[in-house]
């Protein structure tokens, strides 16, 4: 079998909204996909997509990379702002501590089983199941309030509640960039780990190891820059004549929307917006999809995967991830205080039932 095998594409990119029936008269129905069926090719088509079927008032940016934006000064050029250190509450060298952690016993234990399960032919198994979006019909705001069940068994830094940690992300965002142009940035930090909803709702019910974690491509060899990496040896791709191989089934500058990423919240939720339609411009998309994709963004792993668009991304996703890492502390936000201000946003982006 040749190494570079053809990948199908079609499987893991960008989608239309599936139609269905409305449920109830005030739904705000998704917007019309694009023509095409399989994954957008680069930030240009998506600009096309905007300006068809979302609303001036919504295409927050139309911008090519963090160098080009205008956003009244949340991120120009290398003016990149940053959480400084005495914010944060303790260094930010303590963060993503694998070694002794009050949390290393559990995150060890997870990583082993994640690393051990997460093969090629799980992953597309998962998508298939998933992508349909046929096991639930939520509002984003009811699908948060599953997050107050769920520690992350994959995360040392913290022991609160998902709820939690998306509320410190959200109002982290918030106090840096108030300005409501930008809304879409905090309810990002809102919303980023929505998906592991795959681990709480009783039509689902997924272990932690395919929801929650650090992601990485499968199809081809795992990075020496992921986390544990000595625990993938029991995994068998790592045995694969295809699959173990650097490239895989990919081909050299494939861009990540044609890459099968480790089945995960991330992923998930990618999905899900974009299926429903939901408004987010590509910026947010990214972050929501890539936010666990730390051997890219923080480890500079996979280079030889990415396309002009990846790169231009790229940044933005680093900066939302100062967030969603640093933002992690002991103080706690009332979800019913805050519920007003996030629920006119996310009728904003969203509709007001999503399938899942």
């Amino acid at each position: 079998m040749a190494a570079e095998a053809k990948i199908n594409s079609s499987s893991n990119g960008v989608y239309g909204a599936p139609s269905d029936a409305k449920v109830g008269e005030k739904r705000k129905e998704p917007a019309s996909p694009p023509a095409k069926t399989g994954p957008l090719e680069s930030l240009d088509e998506w600009d096309d997509v905007l300006k068809a079927n979302v609303p001036k008032q919504h295409r927050t940016t139309e911008a090519k990379s963090v160098g080009e934006a205008k956003l009244g000064g949340i991120i120009t050029g290398d003016e990149t702002k940053s959480l400084k250190e005495e914010e944060l509450g303790k260094d930010k060298a303590a963060f993503r501590n694998y070694v002794n952690s009050a949390q290393q016993e559990r995150v060890s234990k997870f990583y082993t089983e994640q690393h051990r399960e997460m093969t090629f032919d799980v992953v597309t198994r998962l998508e298939t199941k998933y992508n349909a979006l046929d096991k639930e019909l939520l509002g984003i705001w009811e699908a948060m309030e599953y997050l107050t069940q769920l520690v992350d068994n994959s995360d040392p830094d913290t022991d609160l509640s998902q709820m939690q940690h998306a509320l410190q992300t959200a109002e982290s965002i918030r106090k840096k960039y108030p300005n409501p142009e930008h809304d879409w940035f905090p309810l990002v930090g809102l919303i980023h780990d929505l998906g592991k909803i795959l681990a709480l709702s009783p039509k689902m019910m997924e272990p932690q190891w395919c929801t929650v974690g650090d992601t990485f491509p499968v199809g081809c060899a795992f990075s020496d820059k992921i986390v544990f990496p000595a625990t993938f040896a029991p995994n068998p791709d790592t045995k694969h004549p295809v699959y173990s191989t650097k490239l895989g089934i990919y081909s050299e500058g494939c861009g990540l929307k044609n890459v099968h990423m480790s089945w995960g919240h991330d992923e998930y939720l990618y999905q899900v917006c974009v299926r429903n339609g939901s408004t987010l411009p590509m910026e947010a998309l990214y972050m929501i999809r890539y936010h666990s994709f730390y051997p890219w963004h923080r480890e500079g792993s996979y280079e030889y995967l990415l396309d002009e668009d990846d790169r231009k991304m790229l940044p933005w996703v680093k900066e939302f991830n100062q967030f969603d890492l640093y933002s992690k502390a002991d103080c706690t936000y009332d979800p019913v205080a805050l519920a007003p201000h996030y629920k006119a946003v996310i009728a904003k982006y969203f509709p007001a039932k999503l399938r899942w």
